[in-house]
């Protein structure tokens, strides 16, 4: 299921979202179009197999990274935790055929995220709990470090390190 193209979120219902076949990308009968970002999520999906989920987003401080062709960089303990590396800013491509999809998969990392430049955040997940996670998680280390900026230059944790609390974080914490 996607998002139907031009509904305003507060006005979108569960019964609104639009099914399409993964195969072919066509909407199932009835339905409301897609939204325009269709082909991007379906080149995710068909070449990041153990992904579920895809969340696109122009939330405020990530795309403000990635308004200035920045990662975010890995300086948060909290980044660390649950990306394991920066998340990544691929540059400015345009929305045409596959050129974003190929663009994220060039630039990931371990981070369920990208940030294309000049337009907004990609998250994904195995599930929409995970990749809303990752999208929600994206915004908040982004404003942490755009507030950390205002005050000085962040601390770049060393990759040792981040490997420490990435392992710590998916494969001990919590119940």
């Amino acid at each position: 299921v996607i998002k139907p193209s031009g509904v305003d979120y507060d006005q979108l219902t569960p019964d609104m979202l639009v099914e399409v076949d993964l195969a072919t990308g066509e909407k199932l009968p009835g339905q409301l179009k897609p939204s325009v970002d269709l082909p991007h999520h379906l080149f995710l999906y068909r070449n990041m197999p153990e992904i579920r989920s895809v969340i696109h987003t122009h939330s405020n401080y990530a795309t403000a990274f990635a308004a200035v062709g920045q990662a975010i960089p890995l300086v948060l303990t909290a980044i660390a935790d649950e990306f394991g590396a920066e998340v990544p800013c691929a540059p400015y491509v345009d929305n045409e055929g596959e050129h974003i999809g190929e663009a994220i998969l060039k630039y990931k990392n371990r981070s369920p995220a990208v940030l294309m430049g000049n337009h907004g955040v990609f998250a994904w997940g195995d599930s929409p709990k995970s990749a809303l996670k990752a999208a929600v998680m994206v915004e908040d280390v982004a404003k942490t470090v755009w507030l950390a900026k205002q005050i000085g230059t962040p601390v770049a944790i060393p990759p040792e390190e981040a490997e420490k609390w990435y392992d710590r974080y998916h494969n001990r914490y919590g119940q």
